[in-house]
């Protein structure tokens, strides 16, 4: 059968609505908003057209309700004195001429005190008076915390989203509340979303950087070697204003005696104003500034006392039973000996320095050395500070079986979302497949504190591990259920509660027997510690005084290892920073702004400074740690790497290096002051 209106459709005989004959009618027309939003302030009638000739209708017309009836009771008929849209209806007229209507509606003006308007349907608008902020952060409840406070405004007015982050490093913890305040006021002011970008020349002048630091020792030791007493001056400069600068000098201090006994250990810091720009949190926070002194001193003791610095060190090295300079005791089992045995037989650290003495007699310009380090960062933040932050986990349960991570704590290049799947997938048997970690975002995620001071996996990870638990709890199941069983019970609960949502819940609890003095510094710094040894081997050119790295080698005890694959990176990472931060990276300042702020003057590690990196773990599982005994990896790698280098150094050359980074200039001076030779040297 043919389509029975298709000819004269195709004919044009069809009659649509305009092509119906009508007796005596009059055309209408509409005259519409202007605006998207506002109110409607004024009608104007224009005064060269004779109105008595013309039907005009406006809502005060509507016999009954000024409503469109549909499913909801929303939309007028004729908008009543206020628009949420343009081309909104306001009047109608009508006239027997259908260009006299016209002509009509063009001579009406519908006054609109406009309003900004939503019209962008994927985001939250600023007409729901609710401020949204997007960007590379660390810690979005920080930016959140700023936000409220400077602008007046409560959690419900303020949105903080954390979009996709390269890299932190500490550089984007406190800053991003500069930034985020910035680019609000400006979108506040002008009713219009703001993006706001620092270039690198920028970004290198104005943001934080590592406080610089300047640390004193003396040291009293009996004569086998043993440490008998420290004392320990820290300062550091914390610019313009407070920042960050009390953590900082907090943990610099903790860790500033080293992974060493001694029963009589003083240590002073202070952090100093100065007109500089402001000095904030940089992977390590203060730790890789005294470790690296403290580091450097065992060495120049060794070196004193005629002894050798690796015998220095063994009989030193924490024990079980003994305590750090706060007076926590060591009880976690881990052989400290152990970790720097076996970077050195990794190394061949032994057999190396035979070969250095032969390689060094026999060529002029070249001279090549071993160093050690032997250190220790504690994981999560110091003392009661995790007490403080009552850090909170959800884990959601998907209406498809699947499970939902809410965290604020985010990704940044370390792995965060692989290690969270990995845990929520493993604790519920589910396929990593079925693990969604939610966008940090803090209209929807709980705050589970900061993605700073190593406390992700170790801390954060176990809220996830518990969040799981919780919601097998709440789906009536025993801690037995895995997988298939898993997700049956998440779609039937979904099928019996359609209007709810499904969580699993986890709040920090502080492991037992932890207990700190806040007031007088005392007690256990750290639920756990991570310890390591790295060795670098170094060559010298006696010619031009520049340092290349040509092997280097990283044993770390750091609990349970989940991913092999991120743990060694970050390692590997912390070490070719650590290479910049020892050899070349150097920020020079004039009137208290740096004076290098471009590539081109402030040298980084390029592929071509990276030597072969051994990496190598020696577990020890953690009893309170994420995934079944991590502890903090993160900020570890970045404290050993410029001792061992600056140690390889003074091995090599008989120089006595005290700052870094070690430039070929700073070094050139220091081997003349040595009298090595050097103006001998072609």
């Amino acid at each position: 059968m043919r389509r029975r209106e298709a000819l004269a459709k195709l004919t044009g005989r069809e009659q649509y609505v305009d092509d119906l004959p009508l007796e005596g009618f009059l055309w209408g027309m509409t005259v519409r908003s202007p605006a998207p939003r506002g109110r409607v302030t004024a009608v104007r009638f224009g005064k060269d057209v004779d109105w008595s000739q013309f039907v005009v209708v406006d809502h005060r017309d509507i016999p009954g309700p000024n409503v469109v009836a549909l499913i909801e009771e929303d939309q007028p008929v004729l908008a009543a004195g206020y628009v949420r849209h343009v081309h909104e209806p306001v009047l109608l007229v009508a006239h027997a001429s259908r260009e006299a209507a016209r002509r009509a509606v063009r001579s009406i003006e519908v006054v609109v005190e406009a309003e900004p308007p939503a019209l962008d349907f994927r985001v939250v608008a600023l007409e729901d008076d609710v401020l949204v902020v997007k960007g590379s952060m660390q810690c979005p409840y920080y930016v959140l915390k700023a936000l409220q406070h400077a602008l007046a405004r409560d959690e419900t007015r303020v949105r903080v989203v954390q979009t996709p982050t390269g890299g932190g490093f500490g550089g984007k913890e406190e800053f991003p509340s500069h930034i985020a305040l910035h680019a609000a006021l400006l979108a506040l002011k002008s009713g219009r979303p703001v993006k706001l970008i620092y270039d690198r020349g920028e970004d290198m002048a104005a943001t934080t950087k590592r406080h610089p630091a300047l640390v004193r020792h003396r040291t009293g030791l009996s004569r086998d070697g043993r440490l008998l007493a420290q004392d320990v001056e820290v300062v550091i400069d914390g610019g313009a204003y407070v920042t960050l600068s009390p953590v900082v000098l907090s943990r610099a201090i903790i860790h500033a005696a080293g992974p060493y006994a001694c029963e009589h250990v003083r240590i002073q810091g202070r952090a100093m104003f100065t007109n500089a720009v402001p000095f904030g949190a940089f992977r390590g926070f203060g730790a890789p500034q005294t470790q690296f002194a403290g580091e450097r001193h065992m060495d120049v003791v060794a070196r004193t006392l005629a002894v050798d610095p690796v015998e220095l060190r063994r009989v030193n090295l924490l024990k079980d039973g003994q305590t750090t300079a706060t007076g926590q005791v060591i009880r976690d089992s881990t052989d400290r000996v152990a970790v720097m045995e076996r970077a050195l037989e990794l190394s061949r650290y032994r057999e190396k320095q035979g070969e250095h003495t032969a390689f060094n007699a026999t060529h002029e310009t070249l001279r090549r050395g071993m160093g050690l380090a032997t250190f220790f960062h504690g994981a999560g933040f110091t003392g009661g500070g995790e007490v403080a932050l009552k850090s909170r986990l959800r884990v959601a349960g998907r209406a498809d079986g699947g499970v939902e991570v809410l965290s604020a704590n985010i990704e940044m290049g370390q792995g965060t979302l692989t290690v969270f799947t990995e845990l929520a997938a493993a604790r519920l048997g589910l396929d990593p497949d079925d693990v969604t970690i939610a966008e940090a975002d803090t209209s929807r995620v709980p705050n589970s504190g900061p993605t700073v001071a190593s406390r992700t996996t170790m801390i954060v990870g176990g809220l996830v591990e518990r969040a799981a638990d919780d919601l097998r709890r709440r789906l009536g199941l025993d801690h037995s259920a895995r997988g298939a069983d898993v997700k049956q019970a998440i779609r039937r609960w979904h099928l019996e509660h359609p209007a709810e949502p499904l969580f699993g819940e986890a709040a920090y609890e502080k492991p037992p027997g932890i207990e700190w003095d806040d007031k007088s510094y005392r007690g256990d710094a750290y639920g756990a510690f991570a310890w390591a040894a790295y060795v670098a081997e170094v060559e010298v050119d006696l010619r031009t005084c520049a340092t290349r790295v040509i092997d280097f080698t990283a044993v770390q005890e750091v609990g349970k290892v989940l991913n092999p694959t991120l743990a060694r990176g970050q390692v590997q990472g912390g070490v070719v920073q650590g290479i910049g931060w020892a050899l070349m990276e150097e920020c020079t300042w004039q009137d208290g702004a740096m004076a290098n702020n471009q590539l081109t003057n402030y040298l980084i590690p390029t592929s071509d400074d990276v030597p072969s990196i051994r990496v190598a773990f020696i577990e020890n599982p953690y009893p309170h740690g994420g995934g079944g005994g991590a502890k903090g990896l993160g900020e570890l790698p970045i404290d050993g790497p410029a001792p061992a280098i600056v140690n390889a150094v003074a091995a090599a050359t008989g120089a006595d290096p005290r700052t870094i980074p070690v430039t070929p200039e700073r070094l050139m001076e220091l081997m003349e002051i040595a009298d090595f030779g050097l103006r001998n040297a072609d």
